[in-house]
């Protein structure tokens, strides 16, 4: 089951410009993750330039080939990286929100933005009666990958 978020950078103008991710957007697995391995401002924003992605850190890719008409072949490579859906033929480019209202409005259940003080995430109470935005602390620690 995926848990859906969305990872973005801030723009000098305050705009937001992020993609998609699907599997584990939670903070102990995704917030560390990006504190990890996406913790400078070119880091995020290469992440974030290669578009929606399946997952941020997976040795999983897929090869293009159609192996049924919905499943795309799937193989494992030596080095940990993004899974984009770009890579499996979609076309899924960042999104570039006007400000962080517009982008937290976008029905993730995790959203996570790159500013000038590093990474911060919000848990956007998706599954609570009061859907407001909550900032959310990213644990410390690498993981083990």
């Amino acid at each position: 089951m995926g848990t859906r978020s969305r990872i973005g950078i801030q723009l000098s103008d305050d705009s937001i410009l992020s993609a998609y991710h699907h599997w584990d957007g939670y903070p102990e697995w995704l917030g560390r993750i990006l504190t990890t391995h996406y913790n400078s401002r070119e880091q995020a924003a290469e992440l974030i330039d290669g578009g929606d992605m399946s997952c941020a850190w997976t040795k999983d890719r897929w090869t293009g080939k159609k192996i049924a008409e919905y499943v795309t072949e799937n193989v494992e490579v030596e080095e940990y990286g993004p899974q984009y859906y770009s890579a499996r033929g979609e076309s899924c480019p960042p999104r570039l929100d006007d400000n962080v209202v517009e982008f937290l409005s976008n029905g993730e259940e995790f959203s996570y933005i790159f500013t000038s003080a590093g990474w911060v995430c919000y848990n956007m109470n998706q599954f609570d009666d009061d859907k407001s935005p909550e900032l959310t602390e990213i644990p410390s620690g690498a993981l083990a990958v």
